[in-house]
């Protein structure tokens, strides 16, 4: 489906308001040190940062990345999760297919690494097409995260799957992991099939 891959973070960004500007990226020891005379802020700096501030973290030394995205996890209601492991090859995703209940209610949960740096405004954007044909694009706020030995995760609000007999077949998703600077954390593919029923 190369008429449809993801090429740039803009791609997938077009309808976040133009307008915004992201603040200029600082490093921890920037943050710790502007407004040292204001006790209050310094300490709320400080629970911010949690284990950054006393040193760099470093969870993966031979990966340069801030955000390391690990895992994409399908929650849904009353149901086992399923989940991607996004640490391998990524082109094997797409082999590898979700069946999901039409109508169901479900949420998608994305587990991810910071080291390193602080990273500002880290966005989970996705495309969903159905032959070939672009049928959703969501994007979800995902927030700023200070580096932290343990994973970090965010999770969708929940979305009921589509249902009905036109709806049933298979979705080709291309999902990115991004920022307010256009670093393009990761990037992926992969599928999900709406059935009438479980596949048990």
């Amino acid at each position: 489906m190369s008429e449809h891959e993801i090429t740039t973070p803009e791609d997938l960004d077009k309808d976040i308001d133009s307008n915004y500007k992201p603040p200029p990226e600082k490093s921890i020891n920037e943050l710790l040190e502007i407004d040292q005379e204001d006790e209050s802020l310094r300490k709320y700096k400080e629970t911010l940062l949690g284990q950054a501030k006393a040193g760099p973290i470093i969870v993966e030394p031979d990966n340069p990345r801030k955000v390391i995205v690990k895992r994409l996890v399908l929650v849904p209601a009353d149901r086992q999760e399923l989940s991607l492991d996004l640490t391998g090859d990524l082109s094997k995703l797409k082999k590898e297919t979700f069946v999901i209940k039409e109508g169901v209610s479900y949420k998608i949960r994305i587990e991810f690494i910071v080291q390193r740096e602080i990273v500002h405004g880290l966005k989970y954007v996705q495309k969903t097409s159905k032959l070939g044909i672009q049928v959703d694009k969501l994007t979800h706020m995902v927030g700023s995260y200070a580096p932290k030995a343990e994973i970090q995760s965010y999770t969708t609000p929940a979305e009921d799957a589509p249902s009905g007999m036109i709806s049933r077949g298979s979705y080709t998703v291309q999902s990115l992991f991004t920022d307010d600077d256009k670093n393009e954390h990761l990037k992926w593919e992969w599928t999900f099939e709406i059935k009438k029923d479980w596949k048990d």
